[in-house]
This record gives structure tokens, C-alpha cells and sequence, in this order.
């Protein structure tokens, strides 16, 4: 029997066109579904425009199931759960984003570093805090480094904060000296809470020589000194203090004159307090002068000098609380309103939050802003 050619002859045309049919359909397909994903994107983002953040949820996941491989959609409903407050829906985004095998290693890093803010924002410390330890040597590590340091601050984690702040000292991202002086000044008040004060003098010396500059250890030793002890070294720490931070020597002038009364460096204290005083006034560092001299100038005058340098309603009001008036009884309604008005200006101001207190914070309790408190009083800014 002979093979007829006519069959495959007829074939061919009949095949291309099922082929061609074929492919117009699934471009068809495709196409359809590639103008329903950007119609949904974009009402996500004009209802994200509109802060209409549910309807661009909405859209945004109606996007997703259009095209589940798009994985700039996962990151723009991830964000969106995060700034809502649903972390968990977040972690659940990004984890599924980390799982994919084919993502770049950027979108990688990326969605790792998502995750980990979607830990952070939760309080999820511990998660967090491995999450951002993946981000070693990527683009992201000074990012996660920042990140690493707030958690270990708020933890009270201060060996590793040290390591971290050590770490973006060695990089181009700022000078971090004085934060690690105060990591080893909060290491050293523990140590010296638990009794092992040597310790505590060593890592305080170890802070001073890490930032000569830096006030605080300077203070901080001086004060252990002095409690230890050894009010001839104290003077000393508090003399270098004054030569190397000037601006900050009215927060330790109450410590000084406290050590030296009854010592041997009352003479010598009271000479630094007056010369410090003559160059930079302030009523911290004249309350030290009058609590140490006794002899060769009244309080009185001491404040009435002050009053002729600057304009003083705390030094007024010590002033009149001296004086004697005709009326007793007048006197005191006066006093009274006097105090209650000097009250607000005796306290310090954050210069980062406004936050004010009585007492002077090296790390503000408001902002956790370090060394933002001015060491003068509201009165004196």
C-alpha cells in the first residue's frame, strides 16, 4: 500500500494554525491578567494616596493573588501591615517573601531586613535582634547595626551595645566614643552596686581614656573616689574636669564643695570654684563658693555680685530670703510666691524632647537622647 502524501500535505497548514490559535489564546490569558495586577496596584496606591490604608490592603492582596511573583506587591502589603500595627500579618508577608527560591539576593537582604523591623516594631527584642545579626555584611548592616544598639540600650545590654557602638566608630558613620564611655559608666555604677569597686574604678578610667572629653566618667570617678575614700584623688579628677569640660563642671561643683569641707582641698576647691565662676557664672557653682566660704564674703553679697552679672530670679529670691523686713508675715507670702516661681526655672530641659526634671540624665528618660541635657539649669540657657 502506498504512503499518501496528500494527508501531510493538508496537515501542516491545519497544524500551524491550531498552533497559532493556541498561542493567541494564552497571550490573550496573559494579557487579561497582566491589566487586572496593574489595575489593583495602582487602586492600592491611589486609595494609600487617599489614606484609605483598608481599601489599599484590599487591593493591594487582590494584586497578589493576580500575581503572586511580583514580590514588589509582597513588600508594599508588608509595609502597609507593619504601619497598621498588624505585625503578625507582616511577619507572615515577609516570611513567605524569605521562603521563595527565586529571589535576588538583594530582595533577600531586603526582605530579611523587613522582617526584622516587623519584629522590632512588635517588641519581639530577641527575634529582632537575631533577625538583624543576619544582616552582617550586607547593604543593610549599618541599618541593622543602629538597630542592634537601640534594642541593646533599651535592654540595658550595655557589653553588647558597647560592641555595636565599637563596630560604627570603626565605620564612616560618626564618631561613637562618648556612647561607649557611657555604656562603661553604666557597667561601672552595676559593678560598683555589686561591691566590686575596684572593677568599677578600672572601667571608669578605662572611659575617661576612651573619651578624654566626655564629662561623665570624669564625674562618675571622682564621686566613687570620694566615696571610697579618697578625697585628695577626687580633687584631682574634678580639677581635670574643669580644665577638659568646662561647660559641664556646674554638675560636679556641689560634689566638690561637698568632699572638701573639713579637708585638706577646701582652700584649693574654693580657689577653682572662683576662678571657674569668674569665667562661666552659674548659681550651681556660686552655692559650692558660699558652702565653702565663710569668711571673706557674705551670701548676701555673693548673690547681690551675681544680680550685677546677670538677671537672676533665683538669686533674688536667696537674696530676700536674707533680708530682713519690717512686716514678718509679709516677708513670708513673699518668700513662698518667690520659691514657687523659682521652682520650674531650677530644673534641667532635654534639648531634644523638652523633657525637663529636677535632677540633671545623661540619657533623657523622655527621648533616650543621649548627653541632650544641658548641664545648666532652664534659667541659665
Amino acid at each position: 500500500m502506498e504512503f499518501d502524501f496528500t494527508w501531510v500535505l493538508l496537515g501542516f497548514p491545519i497544524a500551524f494554525t491550531l498552533g497559532w490559535l493556541a498561542s493567541r489564546l494564552d497571550l490573550r490569558q496573559v494579557r487579561i491578567e497582566n491589566r487586572q495586577a496593574p489595575k489593583a496596584y495602582f487602586r492600592g496606591l491611589n486609595f494609600l494616596l487617599n489614606e484609605q490604608q483598608d481599601q489599599a490592603i484590599d487591593a493591594f492582596i487582590e494584586a497578589v493573588q493576580n500575581d503572586p511573583d511580583t514580590s514588589e506587591l509582597h513588600f508594599a502589603l508588608g509595609n502597609l501591615f507593619r504601619r497598621r500595627g498588624e505585625y503578625e500579618r507582616a511577619v507572615r508577608v515577609h516570611e513567605h517573601l524569605m521562603s521563595r527560591g527565586d529571589l535576588t539576593q538583594p530582595e533577600r537582604e531586603r526582605a530579611q531586613h523587613a522582617l526584622a523591623l516587623d519584629f522590632l516594631k512588635a517588641g519581639l527584642l530577641d527575634r529582632a535582634e537575631a533577625a538583624l545579626r543576619k544582616l552582617e555584611g550586607t547593604t543593610y548592616e549599618e541599618e541593622a547595626r543602629l538597630a542592634l544598639l537601640s534594642i541593646y540600650e533599651r535592654s540595658r545590654d550595655w557589653p553588647h551595645a558597647k560592641e555595636i557602638a565599637a563596630k560604627l566608630d570603626s565605620s564612616s558613620h560618626g564618631s561613637f566614643d562618648t556612647r561607649q564611655a557611657h555604656y562603661l559608666c553604666e557597667q561601672a555604677m552595676a559593678q560598683a552596686g555589686a561591691g566590686d569597686t575596684g572593677q568599677a574604678l578600672q572601667t571608669l578610667r578605662q572611659a575617661a581614656a576612651l573619651a578624654p572629653h566626655a564629662p561623665r566618667p570624669l564625674i562618675d570617678l571622682a564621686r566613687l573616689q570620694n566615696q571610697l575614700g579618697q578625697p585628695q584623688q577626687a580633687f584631682q579628677t574634678l580639677a581635670r574636669l574643669e580644665k577638659t569640660a568646662p561647660q559641664a563642671f556646674p554638675l560636679a561643683a556641689g560634689l566638690l564643695a561637698g568632699m572638701a569641707q573639713g579637708h585638706e582641698q577646701q582652700a584649693a576647691a574654693l580657689d577653682l570654684l572662683k576662678a571657674h565662676y569668674k569665667d562661666m557664672p552659674s548659681m550651681d557653682v556660686l552655692d559650692a563658693i558660699i558652702r565653702l566660704d565663710h569668711a571673706s564674703t557674705s551670701p548676701r553679697q555673693w548673690y547681690v555680685q551675681h544680680l550685677e552679672r546677670e538677671a537672676s530670679l533665683v538669686a533674688a529670691a536667696k537674696w530676700i530670703a536674707g533680708e530682713k523686713l519690717d512686716n514678718e508675715q509679709h516677708h513670708a507670702l513673699v518668700q513662698r510666691a518667690l520659691d514657687k516661681a523659682t521652682k520650674p526655672l531650677m530644673r534641667y530641659r532635654c534639648a531634644a524632647c523638652g523633657f525637663e526634671a529636677t535632677q540633671h540624665f545623661w540619657h533623657c528618660p523622655g527621648c533616650q537622647a543621649w548627653d541632650s541635657y544641658p548641664a545648666r539649669r532652664i534659667e541659665e540657657l
